[in-house]
């Protein structure tokens, strides 16, 4: 509690030294709601209409990231929204109204979408988010509670609607930028873009590179996006975009208890296994909209991701070639009579996944010196060989209702999925398993506009959450198959809000949320099984109520504040009472009981950030994040001090960090340039950025500390 008070306290301090200052500048500015459109409920509507919770996250927003490599750094100011950056690079845990809190890694519950482009895979699960490059994205658009009404089971807990940006309105220009910084960070961008006629067009390569804040943390990528957008009619539209990423990141693992001491040291186990990971994926799409004319038009998606992952840990190494075929297809009908306005849309998503897997013994080399190579010692001892196979349909329906200041959007959606083991390492009879999942999920709401600075809204949608690929593969029973004993987790979300802006100055929203979850998840550990150690169960049922506030204030001209805060109350409400069945000698983790709070996730989260620009040329930011300790465990006996203190400790201390920037722009001829400098953290706080239950005690995963960085943008 004194770290809010002294975080609000500051702004406080801060906002009005800042507004007594010059107000002739008109460099910092707010969202103007009458020009933005949501799109990411499949029939677009406008912000101010849309009958459901939305965050925005505008150019603006994006502009102020200091290293342009980690969603954090995007989804800052959204409240509801939990991010866990792994190690300084792009492995990320995140989370929406916590849904998908407990994945191992990647994105579970949360749809995303690239420029129209799926990344989750049948499952619904999206593995990372190498494949954005966040400066150059234009903008993007979180939904937040379940959409899987509209997406599937991709979207139990909300959607991110990633679009980056287009080329400008001549025929060639581009932008080069040089980022450095603390732990020898680097990232050089290129990008060329322009227009020409009925084409425009953008390609950017980037390469960044960084030792990371931690020992054995270093990290590399490589990524290419390029994106063309053809209108030969007013009625034909066609985007085709190819993007291949290239990365490379080591895994210093969580710190036990005992390691506290220094936080910026490794598992002992990194660095002699030399934990890694390593993707090299390509992915070619097309997203093509035809009018037929007034009343009909149809939109089409198709894409076709391939790609080889290598992840190295103390038990295995494991090698994944992977193909990710998909398509989309969506009829509207548009209706107007009077003032009434009548949308009706069908269409259908279907994705398919090869996974070609194997897994090779581990060994150390306790003489290895530290660097970021790609070797590892493997033995010949064949741990896994298999083939998954994973098939998703969906089909759906939508209709949105317009009446003058009344809007009312509905639409219901089945979802079939079948995924296939089979084992190259047991005969024929017995080499197949299967699993399949189906869910028909609805949803509903409706806004009514007063004026513009009040709209209210409720909603009513449902979350369908089957077990990912990862899941689903570690097999508590056995050392092949699937764990057959998983089964989805579904839920029923309930919200209410209001939203509105006052001249352009100032836009709020604010929602109120109930979301009902059966069949959560959860992660256990059982003893003797060589490369698997780490499952998961369906740990029961949980509760979760919130609050989410989004404010942006243009307090004057050349001054605006953003803020962003969430309260979450997530408990489970019922504890699992089947038995995981196992083959073997295990230690059991115990299932969560009623009222455990739902692990890494603060009951309040705020974020906020004071942007001022002096002159012209000159712009100044100061952010300040703040968290509320966290539990730690879904183990019962863990979270009730049940087990040995000196590994367990349930609770996690909050922090309270700052960020400052200021940069300088300039025009000279022809090019255009601009000059940044970035702190974080500026007290130089030691605090836990995140933890995991694990069950052997090595759940802390350090921040980092104090960091500079520097940024120089040139265009022509």
């Amino acid at each position: 509690m004194k770290k809010l008070i002294l975080f609000l306290f500051t702004a406080l301090i801060i906002v009005p030294f800042l507004k007594a200052q010059n107000e002739n500048a008109d460099t910092t500015k707010t969202v103007t709601l009458e020009n933005v459109i949501v799109t990411a409920n499949r029939l677009p509507i406008t912000l101010k209409s849309n009958p459901g919770s939305v965050s925005l996250v505008t150019p603006e927003m994006l502009y102020i990231m200091p290293k342009t490599i980690g969603v954090e750094e995007a989804l800052r100011l959204v409240p509801g929204v939990r991010i866990d950056n792994q190690h300084d690079g792009e492995r990320v845990h995140v989370s929406i109204r916590g849904q998908g809190i407990l994945t191992e890694r990647g994105l579970r519950g949360i749809g995303v979408m690239i420029d129209g482009i799926p990344v989750n895979d049948p499952s619904g699960f999206a593995p990372d988010l190498y494949d954005v490059d966040w400066a150059t994205v234009k903008d993007i658009q979180v939904l937040r509670g379940p959409a899987a009404g509209l997406y599937g089971c991709g979207s139990a807990g909300g959607l991110l609607n990633i679009t980056t940006k287009d080329g400008g309105p001549v025929p060639i220009e581009g932008e080069v930028s040089q980022i450095v910084g603390s732990n020898s960070f680097f990232k050089s961008l290129l990008q060329l873009d322009g227009s020409q006629e009925n084409i425009n067009y953008r390609v950017s390569f980037s390469r960044e590179d960084g030792d990371g804040y931690r020992d054995h943390q270093a990290f590399w990528s490589n990524k290419l996006y390029e994106k063309l957008n053809f209108n030969p009619s007013d009625k034909l539209a066609i985007t085709q975009i190819v993007s291949h990423t290239d990365y490379f990141q080591q895994n210093p693992e969580g710190l036990n208890r005992e390691q506290f001491d220094n936080l910026r040291q490794a598992n002992p186990d990194a660095n002699p296994f030399n934990e890694y990971q390593k993707t090299n994926r390509t992915t070619l799409g097309l997203v093509g909209s035809y009018t037929i004319n007034e009343l009909h038009d149809v939109e089409v998606t198709s894409f076709y991701r391939y790609w080889n992952y290598k992840e190295i840990s103390n038990k295995a190494a494991e090698y994944r070639a992977i193909t990710n075929p998909g398509v989309s297809a969506q009829y509207n009908l548009h209706l107007k009579s009077g003032e009434i306005m009548n949308n009706f849309s069908v269409g259908t998503d279907l994705k398919w996944q090869d996974i070609n897997m194997y897994k090779l013994q581990s060994g150390s080399n306790p003489q290895r010196v530290e660097s970021t190579d790609e070797t590892n010692i493997e033995t010949d001892n064949l741990l896994a060989n298999q083939i998954i196979y994973q098939q998703s349909t969906g089909v759906f329906a939508l209709y949105k209702l317009d009446i003058e200041k009344f809007n009312l959007i509905g639409n219901v959606r089945y979802d079939y999925i079948t995924n296939e083991l089979t084992d190259k390492m047991v005969g024929l009879d017995s080499s197949k398993t299967t699993k399949d999942f189906s869910k028909t999920s609805a949803r509903i709401g409706a806004s009514y506009s007063f004026t513009d600075a009040l709209t209210l809204y409720a909603n009513w949608s449902q979350g369908f959450m089957p077990p990912s690929t990862e899941e689903l593969a570690n097999n508590p029973v056995g050392y092949s198959g699937f764990n057959t004993h998983l089964v989805p987790a579904t839920s029923n979300s309930y919200e209410i809000g209001a939203r509105g802006f006052f001249s352009n100055k100032i836009y709020y929203e604010l929602t109120g949320f109930m979301m009902d979850t059966e069949k959560d998840f959860f992660r256990f550990k059982q003893s003797g099984r060589g490369n698997q150690e780490v499952f998961y169960g369906n740990a029961g049922n949980s509760k979760r109520y919130g609050i989410e506030t989004f404010v942006s204030y243009k307090i004057l001209n050349n001054l605006s504040l953003q803020i962003a805060y969430t309260f979450a109350d997530y408990k489970y409400t019922s504890a699992n009472v089947d038995p995981v069945y196992t083959d073997t000698a295990y230690v059991l983790t115990t299932p969560p009981a009623d009222g455990q709070w739902i692990p890494n996730s603060p009951q309040h989260q705020l974020y906020s950030e004071v942007v001022y620009s002096p002159c012209k040329n000159i712009l100044i930011s100061l952010g300040g994040e703040y968290q509320s300790k966290w539990a730690i465990y879904t183990d019962a006996k863990a979270y009730n001090n049940e087990l040995d203190p000196a590994i367990f400790q349930n609770w996690q201390d909050g922090f309270t960090i700052f960020n400052a920037r200021i940069s300088y722009s300039w025009n000279l001829w022809k090019l255009s340039g601009e000059l940044s400098a970035y702190v974080r953290n500026l007290a130089d706080e030691s605090y836990m950025a995140f933890t995991e239950p694990d069950p052997d005690g090595n759940s802390y995963q350090p921040g980092p500390g104090r960091e500079f960085f520097a940024n120089l943008k040139i265009g022509f």
